[in-house]
């Protein structure tokens, strides 16, 4: 069980024991919050619930609190216990329970962190999903490391997700697209065109009238209509940029499970069909020639047009009908992932959400906020036709996977963040991931330095003694904080925390290593310290692990 949680039963079981023996009134009473302490001296747990009882219970919060701590089992867990005014009980672990934890972070080791549930939810994070027009841009690789790592949280809390990709394949923007490609590759045979003025202008635009020249040129000088000409390019243009930011994807270790088509909802009629239902539920009126779904219902600053006045669907109607068909895949939740742009389109379609039938809870839409590059403070342009860095391959050809999945994920998702390509390059302890993975690099080192002496390592011949020291018993308590704070982010949607968890963990193995020596001639001290080291550097490991970041053993 995460040691939070093992906590609130703890406390839920004193308040029915106090019950029993009629020192609370038998009744409901508020559920059992577990909350971290504002300072450290405080305690490792705390929990409000005598003041927020009080009036229930027809007792004064510090009554409440005493009567609570009389009747707490489990001291295995539970060391230390105070009742702070106005009505605070404050919790410490016990060094027990953080060394036989301790052993189960050696036992368990890749599994440490990991839960299993009886019934996990099934749930759909659907992330990315750039316009398939070009190549993936730098706002799109943060919404990658954010949702994969994600999925990669709330996996380990014990629950199934699938990672999914829609890819806007079909509309006036595919056309347009299928139009630029056309007229460069007539630029090629030599022909002198007319290029549209709002078309695709990026030099990748080339590219792929090259490449279909090349592979695809015997096909397209055969098509006399223009326009089965112009769709022709469009295909051929969707499948050469689909095929690169798939590529570059599995190359930011980012794997979707589903590509899913717009298209197939246009042809396989789950629009209409969409529609219908829509219509069917009484949430679509007609005005001037337009159909309009009646999203103020649903907290929307105005009602939305679905169909337009010439009979084509907009927009809004085919990603309802996407959801709608994510939603029959029976997932219990559906996770979307958007750029900063699309915050207002939140309230139209959880509306229309609500309106199918779906439970409000069941869609969550989280929104990537804006990424800046910045060069020795100085914002840097991202153009491709100035030189610049402009897509995601860029700046993984320049600062790595690594780095770069870290550097998106230091900040909260809602937060605009500043990407340092100076401080991403340093190979110091300044740079956030370099001083995560030198963590775990020296104590690595450590035991291949205990192999050098011949100093055997045995994590059973260990003693409790050695490890009741404020910085042994700080890096104890962080050990065994890993699971919930797996369970706290991933049901949070905040990856951020992660990196936060594994930067505090990372200093206070530094500190450990600074006031205590690992490698003595005392055998059992040396393998007490071992095993805390060995425990740190699976932590570190795992915990990396979920940010797609690698640990290396040498640096």
């Amino acid at each position: 069980m995460i040691l939070k949680d093992e906590i609130a039963a703890l406390l839920k079981e004193a308040v029915q024991s106090a019950v029993r023996e009629g020192l609370f009134p038998a009744g409901d009473v508020p559920p059992v919050k577990i909350e971290y302490p504002r300072e450290e001296s405080f305690g490792d747990y705390s929990t409000p619930f005598c003041l927020e009882a009080a009036r229930i219970l027809k007792k004064s919060p510090m009554e409440i609190g005493e009567t609570i701590k009389s009747h707490i089992g489990g001291r295995d867990v539970i060391g230390d216990i105070n009742i702070a005014r106005p009505g605070f009980i404050n919790m410490f672990v016990s060094l027990e329970y953080l060394y036989k934890n301790l052993k189960q972070v050696l036992s368990q080791r890749d599994g440490y962190g990991k839960n299993v549930k009886d019934k996990p939810a099934r749930i759909n994070i659907e992330f990315v999903s750039a316009n398939p027009t070009g190549p993936l841009n730098i706002v799109s690789a943060r919404a990658a490391a954010i949702g994969d790592t994600l999925a990669n949280l709330i996996e380990a809390a014990g629950d199934m997700v699938d990672r999914e990709f829609y890819v806007n394949d079909y509309g006036n923007q595919v056309r347009l697209l299928g139009l630029s490609v056309l007229c460069r590759y007539r630029e090629l045979k030599g022909e002198s065109v007319s290029f549209p003025e709002n078309g695709y202008h990026g030099g990748y635009v080339a590219d792929i009238a090259k490449h279909i020249m090349e592979n695809h040129g015997g096909e397209a000088d055969a098509i006399a209509d223009e326009d089965a000409l112009i769709e022709f390019m469009a295909s051929k243009a969707i499948e050469y940029n689909v095929k690169g930011q798939r590529e570059d994807l599995e190359g930011f270790n980012v794997r979707f499970k589903k590509w899913f088509s717009e298209r197939t909802l246009h042809e396989d009629g789950s629009v209409e069909r969409t529609l219908a239902d829509l219509e069917g539920r009484g949430v679509i009126y007609e005005e001037e020639g337009r159909k309009v779904f009646r999203s103020t219902d649903y907290g929307d600053d105005k009602d939305r047009v679905v169909v337009r006045e010439d009979g084509r669907p907009t927009y809004l109607l085919a990603d309802i009908a996407y959801h709608r068909d994510k939603m029959a895949r029976g997932y219990d939740m559906l996770i979307d992932i958007w750029g900063p742009d699309h915050h207002g389109y939140i309230a139209r379609l959880k509306g229309a959400m609500q309106a199918l039938g779906f439970p409000e809870g069941a869609f969550k839409v989280l929104i990537s906020q804006q990424v800046n590059l910045i060069m020795e403070g100085e914002m840097v342009k991202m153009s491709k036709r100035l030189g610049n860095f402009s897509t995601m391959s860029d700046l993984l050809e320049e600062v790595g996977v690594d780095v770069s999945r870290y550097f998106f994920l230091m900040r909260s998702i809602d937060s605009h963040l500043d990407f340092d390509l100076v401080l991403a390059s340093k190979a110091s302890s300044e740079n956030p991931v370099f001083y995560l993975q030198y963590a775990h690099a020296r104590i690595c080192s450590i035991f291949r330095e205990a192999e050098k002496r011949g100093i055997p390592y045995d994590s059973d011949n260990s003693a409790i003694d050695y490890l009741d020291h404020p910085e042994t018993n700080a890096l104890l308590k962080l050990l065994a904080r890993f699971p919930e704070e797996i369970s706290d982010a991933g049901g949070a949607c905040e990856p951020h925390r992660m990196t936060n968890y594994l930067l505090r963990l990372a200093q206070a193995y530094h500190r450990f290593y600074t006031e205590h020596r690992v490698l003595s001639d005392d055998e059992t001290r040396t393998n007490t310290y071992l095993s805390l080291c060995d425990a740190t550097r699976i932590v570190l490991k795992n915990g990396l692990a979920l940010l797609g970041v690698s640990a290396p053993e040498r640096m």
